[in-house]
């Protein structure tokens, strides 16, 4: 009789067939594994702090001032001259909140810091589909807190000691903020934290504050030109650009000229006397602008003039038959010029290119200044690239004061990637 032949064991088969799919499962549950490490890191580093000790305050004369210079020579924009202007003139919806962070040694750290009212008709937009938006957002009342200044673009807020780590830095930061938004509960909640701006590579401040729950995005780029120390005066800027560039930069201010637009500066008392004026052509643009988290009032731009001085202030208007149709500011800040707020008249303006011509005055304030480089900030891409600038990139970072909601967050700053600006290179020899 046949007999049944035994199944043949495979134990080292089989082994490898478990270990497969044990391998296969891990594998699986690793990034779930890691989330959880992740966040569990976080939720421990935004509850634990860095050692550092605090002074907080609503003014700048209220901190030690010779704790404050120390930290903050390398920006006139956190200057003690500048700030009382700001907190003079500062938008009807910000108020201004300060912060020192010390080690044994002294100052390590300056930040300031706005907590801004948020409504919905400063976020709405021009395009059908974002008017579609109006309704739900009418409503909307915020508050937001920013450890940066929403009436200038870079890393302008703030400073650290020299020779401090990044790192920790970048934690005493976070930790001022929080005390910052824990202190303005009797204010009524800062829902939404914000860090506005720096260096789009700063790779310390993108990690560590994504430890500490922040969302990291990039924002449009900071346009800078980069001046010749050969460049004395605005003719050598043109005797540089090729035939073509500097024909079309030539024919601006001809064009003008033939509309009856002249252009020409003025001191701090006629800005002043005509600062009404002044602010109807910035809000003209202002009012143009999708999102508008602060307005400027009308006597910021004079007074700022009169605190900083023509050395390091100057505003340049265009002007037909004594009625000014535009205006351009510039402030020395280091070795950095900036062309900063610019208004004119729209329909003006498509009569002569008068806002085009006051953009490029700005590389004659610029050279006067004696500066290095002329930032022209996040907008109009196109003409500033025809004018030689090179994109600098700029990043914030955000987060709710609900982890579950950073979600939103992310996915909202997600839809904020930047256009990339155009390839242009103007100078002989490109």
């Amino acid at each position: 009789m046949a007999t049944a032949k035994p199944k043949k064991i495979k134990p080292l088969h089989s082994a490898l067939s478990a270990l497969k799919r044990t391998g296969s499962t891990l594998r699986k549950l690793r990034p779930t594994v890691n989330s959880v490490d992740t966040l569990k890191a976080r939720r421990t580093a935004r509850r634990r702090s860095t050692g550092l000790r605090f002074a907080q305050a609503d003014c700048v004369d209220f901190l030690n001032a010779a704790d404050w210079d120390a930290l903050s020579a390398g920006t006139v924009f956190l200057s003690r001259d500048y700030l009382r202007v700001l907190e003079a003139h500062a938008p009807s919806n910000l108020a201004m909140r300060y912060a020192m962070a010390y080690d044994e040694n002294g100052p390590v750290a300056a930040m300031l810091m706005q907590r801004v009212k948020v409504t919905g008709d400063r976020l709405r937009k021009q395009s059908t589909a974002q008017r579609l938006l109006d309704k739900p957002i009418a409503h909307l009342h915020e508050h937001m807190l920013v450890c940066g200044n929403l009436l200038v673009w870079g890393a302008r807020a703030v400073a650290f000691a020299r020779g401090i780590d990044a790192s920790l830095g970048w934690q005493a930061v976070g930790e001022a903020m929080y005390r910052a938004r824990r202190a303005d509960k009797l204010h009524g909640e800062s829902d939404i934290a914000m860090i506005k701006d720096f260096h789009g590579g700063d790779q310390a401040a993108t990690d560590t504050l994504r430890l500490l729950g922040y969302r990291s995005v990039n924002t449009e780029p900071d346009m800078v030109l980069a001046l010749k120390p050969g460049w004395k005066h605005y003719d050598d800027y043109l005797a540089n650009l090729t035939s073509s560039y500097r024909s079309a930069a030539k024919r601006l201010y001809t064009d003008c000229d033939k509309a009856g637009v002249t252009l020409r500066v003025v001191g701090d008392e006629e800005m002043a006397a005509r600062q009404h004026e002044l602010h109807g052509l910035y809000e003209q643009v202002h009012q143009a602008q999708g999102l508008r988290l602060a307005s400027l009032s009308p006597g910021y731009l004079p007074a700022m003039a009169r605190a900083l001085g023509p050395g390091k202030f100057v505003c340049r208007v265009a002007e037909r038959e004594g009625r000014w149709v535009g205006f351009i500011t510039s402030v020395l800040d280091g070795d950095t010029a900036i062309g900063y707020y610019v208004g004119y008249d729209r329909p003006a303006n498509e009569q002569a290119p008068i806002y085009l011509s006051l953009l490029q005055s700005t590389i004659e304030d610029a050279i006067g200044f004696g500066a290095r480089r002329l930032s022209l900030g996040r907008t109009a891409l196109e003409p500033k690239s025809k004018m030689g600038c090179k994109p600098e990139p700029l990043a914030c970072a955000v987060r709710h004061r609900v982890s579950a909601l950073n979600w939103i967050v992310s996915a909202l700053t997600r839809t904020a990637d930047p256009d990339a600006p155009p390839e242009r290179n103007p100078f002989k020899g490109g």
